[in-house]
């Protein structure tokens, strides 16, 4: 049974979240305060983490931050802050998806289950043609380690998946509904920022110039494409 711990301040929303949840299979472990819920992610042995950014004590942002240093598990900020940039910053601290309040319990639910499901797929699978070059990119599937001109550089498990899923489908024009549906593994109202602020890290990492992309082009109106 997949155990998730969900840090929401507001008792009764932590409490109707955990409740879908657990109808649905999952063990569910609430913390309301964010010094407890950090110190509660770090010691658990969880397989999904469901954070709200407003909480007493440390923000979830900060906790986004401590816990991806250290685990590699899908996490999903719930929030009511609606703006770009809060979103743009979460997703840049390496959580899975954001979610903003209000939203229907169904949908946490089916965004939970895809995004174990696709971890689970990921810790699972092994390439017997494991290592991908390209413009000085070498790709290690099987270890999913990525190095830029020699050197290994870190990527968030979305930006790892996104950055195969274009050097595997080589000059196409792939739009925002497309890598998120096929990234992000359901279907919803796509949030293409959430695409947006992946595509912008990967140009940091990959791009010898990041505001002026060789590699990974915008194609205007209809997507990106990644040029071989």
């Amino acid at each position: 049974m997949k155990k998730i711990l969900l840090i929401e301040d507001e008792v009764s929303i932590a409490e109707l979240q955990r409740d879908y949840l657990e109808i649905n299979g999952f063990t569910v472990d609430i913390q309301h305060h964010g010094e407890d819920g950090l110190q509660q992610a770090l010691k658990g042995n969880y397989d999904l983490i469901i954070l709200d950014i407003m909480l007493p004590g440390i923000s979830g942002f900060d906790i986004c931050k401590q816990i991806r240093a250290v685990h590699n598990i899908p996490i999903l900020f719930v929030s009511a802050k609606k703006e770009d940039i809060d979103k743009i910053r979460g997703l840049g601290l390496g959580a899975d998806d954001y979610i903003t309040k209000p939203f229907s319990p169904s949908e946490l639910v089916a965004r939970v289950k895809a995004h174990l499901s696709r971890y689970e797929r990921l810790a699972t699978h092994q390439q017997t043609n494991h290592m991908m070059s390209i413009h000085g990119i070498t790709i290690d599937t099987s270890a999913r380690k990525v190095f830029v001109n020699g050197e290994e550089i870190a990527f968030t498990t979305k930006e790892f998946d996104l950055l195969v899923f274009f050097v595997r489908h080589p000059n196409q024009v792939l739009s925002k509904e497309q890598l998120y549906e096929r990234n992000w593994g359901y279907e919803s109202a796509a949030d293409v920022s959430t695409v947006t602020v992946h595509i912008r890290k990967l140009r940091e990492k990959i791009e010898r110039e990041p505001a002026h992309p060789k590699f990974l082009e915008t194609v205007w109106g209809a997507g990106y494409r990644f040029n071989v």
